[in-house]
């Protein structure tokens, strides 16, 4: 077979694997999945907790397949809901964002918000998603109506953690929370939730949206429990048998999604440690609606006691 003939065939053949594997990153995007994560912070002699944990939702009115699966995690009567925020991909998505979520509203929760729901999304390479972060931060797109976002969360009961700290009676135990503003675009002011976490709660719990290094290391030394965001997708775009290839923050790829002890390294027990709980997320950016090996997921987090 002449080389030209070959080569015209190899390319044909990598065009229809390349649109193939486009076509099933579409059709991944829209399989959500929950997760079942079972975390040993309690007292001995507690009932567990049943946490749901939701993150980058990323709405737009038009998300109706999503918009249902959210509203059937109702039926899981979860104890407390935390969100981490980036629920908004569009102007008109609040009221789709809260009428989804539903009695889940009703539900003790607590929330920070993210970059999304702050700025109205904008056309992006999404290959500049896996390069090195330069650093640059979209914030010159309209802003996103996310007082409303809150207030619809707060005037529900939910706890507003930006850059304060909070507590909660849940299932007949004390709670104490610390939370942060997007450390992404470095709205976290760590030094309005720094200090010791209240040694007379039962459990004490840090939130942030982005998971970068400089706030787990503060929530961690702080004493607290475990430390729980969203952001990074998971990667997004994982590589079968390998994982994600980045995070979109400073946190190693490793630790994307999923639970893990932070530092890296420690163990349950150890001084300055924590559980870090990271969701993979719901959505992805309007523009970009694609996953590999990354279904969009929520997380029910069952907290049962140590040992």
């Amino acid at each position: 077979m002449p080389l030209s003939r070959l080569l015209t065939r190899v390319a044909r053949a990598g065009a229809v694997v390349g649109a193939g594997v486009v076509a099933y990153a579409h059709v991944e995007a829209r399989q959500y999945t929950l997760r079942r994560v079972e975390v040993p912070l309690l007292p001995a002699g507690a009932r567990p907790l049943r946490v749901l944990h939701v993150s980058d939702i990323h709405m737009t009115p038009g998300q109706r397949k999503k918009q249902e699966w959210l509203a059937h995690l109702a039926g899981l009567e979860p104890d407390l809901v935390i969100n981490t925020g980036d629920n908004l991909s569009h102007r008109e998505a609040v009221p789709v964002v809260t009428d989804a979520l539903g009695s889940l509203l009703d539900v003790p929760g607590v929330f920070v918000l993210g970059s999304n729901d702050y700025f109205e999304p904008s056309l992006r390479n999404p290959v500049r998603y896996l390069l090195p972060d330069d650093g640059q931060r979209h914030t010159r797109t309209p802003q996103l109506p996310w007082p409303e976002l809150k207030h619809r969360f707060t005037s529900r009961g939910w706890l507003d953690l930006t850059n304060t700290t909070a507590s909660l009676e849940v299932g007949g135990l004390a709670l104490a929370f610390a939370g942060v503003d997007d450390p992404h675009l470095r709205y976290d002011r760590l030094d309005q939730v720094a200090g010791p976490a209240d040694p007379e709660a039962d459990v004490r719990l840090g939130v942030s949206h982005a998971p970068y290094l400089r706030v787990l290391d503060q929530f961690a030394a702080d004493g607290y429990d475990a430390v729980i965001a969203g952001h990074t997708h998971g990667g997004q775009v994982c590589v079968p048998g390998w994982g994600a290839l980045t995070t979109n923050c400073d946190l190693e790829p490793a630790r994307a999604k999923g639970l893990h002890r932070h530092p890296a390294t420690s163990r349950d027990g150890d001084p300055g440690s924590a559980w870090l709980h990271v969701s993979a997320g719901l959505g992805t950016s309007p523009t970009t609606r694609f996953r590999i090996a990354c279904r969009p997921e929520a997380t029910l987090l069952a907290l049962v006691p140590r040992g």
